[in-house]
């Protein structure tokens, strides 16, 4: 089992804490990892796009020209993709990018992103993180203080003092161990977390 420090907000070293291998000591896969940030981008995408092909824009129903002798190319309509105002020729449609994978696979490209952050010591756990009041100064201070700039905050349960505070530092975001994702993790470099979350964790995606 792993064993990371465990930091008070002020980024002293107060104790240590065991990692479950189910979930942090994992063979990381990261064929799955790529699957999940595919789909989960992919899922994010409305869908709703569309383009009028030639035949759903108006006109058109009189050919401009005789089919010979004027010197021109034959056209059939001014509605076809060449004339200003003419239809497209592959117009977009509303579709559905959705992208599934099975909970195991979800599963397990988490453990394998959580995994690599531990090994890669971008796995910081607090001993707790409670702020006195909305304040960005004391978030960013904490943050200071662990020496992290980008960072997924993941908090045990929901407070509104830490998400608030967190909301205008760049390059930082707040999660509940619920809503914790893949293209999250990676995206934001380093987790910092408590060890409350990190057995909730645990427990969850064991």
């Amino acid at each position: 089992m792993a064993n990371v420090s465990v930091y008070n907000m002020e980024g002293n070293t107060v104790g240590t804490l065991e990692l479950s291998d189910t979930v942090f000591g994992v063979e990381v896969n990261e064929h799955l990892v790529h699957l999940a940030v595919v789909s989960q981008l992919a899922n994010k995408r409305q869908g709703t796009q569309s383009a009028r092909t030639r035949s759903e824009v108006s006109g058109g129903g009189k050919k401009p020209w005789r089919q010979k002798g004027t010197g021109h190319a034959r056209q059939g309509s001014t509605r076809a993709p060449q004339w200003t105002g003419g239809g497209m020729v592959f117009a977009v449609k509303p579709r559905d990018y959705t992208i599934r994978l099975n909970r195991k696979e979800r599963k397990l490209a988490l453990k394998s992103v959580l995994t690599s952050r531990v090994a890669e010591n971008k796995f910081i756990v607090l001993d707790e993180l409670k702020l006195d009041e909305f304040k960005t100064k004391a978030m960013k201070a904490v943050l200071d203080n662990l020496k992290v700039e980008k960072a997924l905050v993941v908090m045990d349960e929901k407070d509104e003092k830490v998400i608030k505070s967190a909301a205008n530092i760049a390059g930082v975001k707040t999660a509940l161990t619920s809503t914790i994702n893949v293209y999250d993790i990676l995206k934001y470099n380093t987790v910092v977390t408590t060890k409350a979350a990190v057995r909730m964790i645990e427990e969850v995606y064991a």
